[in-house]
């Protein structure tokens, strides 16, 4: 069995337009790639399209993922390209002016209002935090601020300012242009940076709302107020990446792993995928080994049980991306035989409370029984979803009625989806799913099985639970098809 189809944490790799031919992303596929990223940060719609071009000739089943820069700050092109070196009790002037090139005379940002907003005393963090500047006062027209350490300030590199509320909106132009890029596109998720109320999820929402469009937003998780409000956003958006880069920057550094817990925590709650991202085999850029603490660091994030884990540039311009991908799936196969069995907990939903139970019930009796596998048809991919919350040790299969649904499931733990047609009836749907999982080599004749359905009277919605031998839902006697308790 190939290495991919082994592991039920799901893989999302960067890739940029530099090294996004055919046959390196179905080598990133067959190695445990579920999901592709195009980082508009340095991408543009023109040479994000050959990157989508080519992961729809590898496969339909591989999901697509704008990032989109949200509101970020970040320090301007330099008029230096090599960068302001500066020494630590240096002073340094930093204005907003997203129009103006960075010198050693005045760092600017692309933040017109950033001399406003932020107050003497505040800590600028530079570059993931590389230089760190004290505000010592403030004036109309710049920030006058000492360097805490040494390094270079280079052009368009990240700017946060730690518990300092920025008046930023939500979407900017560009990342309007490319939510709509994404819609022509037909493309599945919208990962949209700096998310810090639900206020943000919905100007993106409303966007995709007056496009028609299918596409999931994914709430990345940045800074504090991102924190607070998870609840709420929670409530409004697809799923979440806990971006630990700038969230690591924004809060004490001590509380990063508590807070990517409770953040996957929150997420099953919801019965939301989560993905964990930033620098999870950084070294593997330029070595063909991980470091131990990068394998633990992945390690843990499956152990927490987030439903993703995540390649940035390790796959987009590292010398190891196949190699770091197939690492990844090597840990997510070992740390999965390890993990506990279901916990009950309570969960958010209000909705769909027929099928959260079914999906209960379902993964209950897989710690009864010798249970090999989670049959289930999806519309909307809720079903699949919500058995995924659950997180059982026993795969899903999930037979969807509508391609782009196969792709959002490309995010759901332990899910592997499938094209299917609607038939007549509950009977004919659970013989036509153990044929076909059976002719796919996913189950064999004489494996017990249970399978969650909807009524085909009421359309997307699960209504019932089925436990039985494959061999014998094929009979035509239902009776046979229950498992002899």
């Amino acid at each position: 069995m190939k290495l991919a189809l082994q592991k039920k944490t799901k893989i999302v790799a960067t890739i940029s337009d530099r090294n996004c031919d055919v046959a390196f992303l179905k080598e990133l596929y067959e190695t445990g790639m579920n999901v592709v990223r195009i980082n508009t940060a340095h991408q543009t719609p023109e040479t994000s399209l050959q990157i989508v071009e080519n992961v729809r000739k590898v496969s339909t089943k591989i999901g697509i993922l704008v990032d989109t820069k949200g509101p970020e700050i970040r320090t301007t092109k330099l008029v230096d390209s090599e960068g302001v070196v500066v020494t630590m009790g240096d002073k340094i002037k930093l204005s907003g002016n997203p129009e103006k090139a960075s010198s050693k005379d005045m760092i600017y940002v692309n933040y017109a209002d950033f001399v406003r907003d932020v107050p003497a005393s505040s800590f600028i963090l530079i570059d993931d935090g590389d230089i760190q500047l004290k505000v010592l006062e403030k004036n109309s027209e710049y920030l006058l601020c000492e360097a805490q350490n040494g390094g270079i300030i280079k052009g368009r590199k990240t700017v946060n300012v730690p518990n300092v509320t920025v008046n930023l909106p939500s979407v900017s132009a560009r990342d309007v242009d490319y939510i709509n890029w994404a819609v022509d596109n037909n493309l599945d998720f919208i990962a949209h940076s700096f998310v810090r109320s639900k206020e943000d999820v919905l100007a993106v929402q409303k966007i995709l709302d007056e496009r028609k469009s299918h596409i999931k937003i994914i709430a990345k998780i940045e800074n504090r107020q991102g924190v607070d409000n998870i609840d709420e956003i929670l409530e409004h958006a697809y799923g979440v990446m806990v971006a630990r880069g700038d969230l690591g920057v924004e809060v004490e550094f001590e509380e990063l792993p508590g807070i990517q817990k409770t953040l996957i925590d929150k997420c099953h709650a919801y019965e939301k995928p989560v993905i964990i991202a930033t620098q999870m085999l950084h070294s593997m850029i330029e070595h063909p080994r991980p470091t131990r603490a990068e394998v633990t660091d992945v390690a843990n994030a499956i152990y927490q049980r987030t439903d993703a884990i995540m390649l940035s540039g390790e796959t987009a311009n590292g010398e190891y991306p196949v190699e770091a991908v197939k690492t990844m799936t090597k840990i997510a196969i070992q740390v999965e035989k390890d993990l506990l069995p279901y916990e009950d907990k309570p969960y958010h939903s209000m909705k769909d409370k027929v099928a959260i139970a079914l999906a209960k019930s379902a993964v209950q009796a897989s710690q009864e029984l010798p249970i090999r596998a989670f049959i289930t048809d999806s519309y909307s991919g809720r079903a699949p979803r919500y058995l995924a919350a659950f997180r059982s040790n026993v795969p899903i299969f999930a037979l969807c009625y509508l391609e782009n649904i196969i792709r959002e499931l490309s995010l759901s733990y332990g899910v592997f989806s499938y094209p299917a047609t609607p038939l007549k009836n509950n009977d004919e749907f659970s013989r036509y799913a153990i044929r076909f999982l059976r002719d796919h080599g996913c189950i064999t004749s004489h494996d017990l099985v249970a399978i969650t359905a909807g009524n085909y009277n009421a359309e997307g919605a699960t209504t019932y639970l089925e436990i039985g031998v494959a061999q014998n839902i094929l009979s035509e006697v239902n009776q046979e098809a229950y498992y002899a308790l």
